[in-house]
């Protein structure tokens, strides 16, 4: 596979995620909002959408404008409506190697927020619950229709290096703001906020099936960063991203394990031996600053090793 391709795959399917989880953040901020005029409770979430790439917020704003999404952020909007036009480029370019469904899927989505940008009083809830539910439909159509050969598995690095990306980031946010050792809920805008949390990662329901309803933030940070069976959590991803990079690495008959391959491995080894005790113990912010870290470097090594490689390198290989 051409590295220009494998690099399209990557990114079509990391700025899906990132479109995704921009859109819930925001729609669990908004369903927050309604019980609290204030914005006293939620208002972490928003930290951690970021800031719209300069890349793709000029072509976003050609698509949808900011009037016709009520009361999101026009800067939230756009990098919501920016990501999916940056994975639909990627996907253009790679129009012969994705399935025909894919396509079709990514481009009505794309045309979907053109025709929700032309109607003046277009409800919020509406307009991100319709970018979630495209993201689910191309993840199931890539799944049933796409060969799980590399393309597959560049699709599952970008989606579960982000996932593991983001989903660190919301808890340094959440954890941040409240010291390594303020893990009482006190009230209950306290507990809606952590709840918030859990929705924003699509768990609350996985959470609820492991540990009742009972939302203690000791049990909520444990199960976010090392349930091997929540697909919303940091372990799961790092699982799925050193699956995902030894068989690219079989595929292209490497012998020896290479730099993302060992990176992937030291970061999953992590989180499959450790405890959130000894987690807090040293310091939770800390742990997901490191993860954080490791998933950056993941990208690089995998950058150099298959897409901005050298002559010289691809010649020793």
């Amino acid at each position: 596979m051409l590295s220009r391709v494998a690099d399209s795959f990557y990114w079509m399917r990391r700025y899906l995620e990132r479109a995704e989880h921009s859109a819930r953040v925001l729609d669990v901020h908004l369903s927050l909002s309604l019980d609290d005029p204030t914005d006293a409770v939620g208002r972490t979430l928003l930290s951690a959408i970021g800031e719209t790439p300069v890349e793709v917020g000029a072509q976003a704003a050609d698509v949808v404008p900011a009037e016709a999404t009520g009361r999101i952020d026009p800067a939230h909007r756009t990098a919501v409506v920016g990501f999916v036009v940056a994975a639909r480029e990627n996907a253009r370019q790679i129009r012969e190697h994705i399935s025909s469904d894919m396509w079709e899927q990514l481009n009505s989505m794309y045309l979907e927020l053109r025709n929700i940008g032309a109607v003046a009083d277009t409800d919020s809830s509406a307009f991100l619950r319709s970018v979630i539910e495209g993201t689910h439909l191309f993840h199931g159509i890539s799944e049933a229709t796409l060969s799980h050969g590399e393309g597959w598995h560049f699709m599952q690095l970008g989606r579960y290096i982000e996932r593991a990306t983001v989903t660190a980031t919301m808890l340094e946010d959440y954890f941040g703001e409240r010291g390594n050792t303020s893990f009482d809920v006190r009230d209950a805008g306290e507990y809606v906020e952590w709840v918030g949390l859990l929705r924003a990662c699509a768990a609350f329901e996985a959470y609820c099936r492991a540990h009742t309803a009972d939302v203690q933030p000791q049990r909520l940070a444990e199960f976010l960063l090392l349930n091997a069976e929540c697909p919303r959590s940091v372990r799961f991803a790092a699982d799925r991203i050193e699956d995902s990079l030894r068989a690219i690495a079989r595929g292209l008959g490497r012998q020896s394990t290479g730099r993302p391959e060992r990176f992937a491995g030291r970061l999953r080894a992590a989180l499959n031996f450790g405890t959130i005790d000894e987690i807090l113990e040293e310091s939770l912010i800390r742990y997901v600053e490191s993860i954080r870290r490791q998933c950056d470097q993941i990208h690089s090594a995998l950058n150099q090793t298959y897409i901005s490689y050298t002559i010289e390198a691809a010649i020793a290989r």
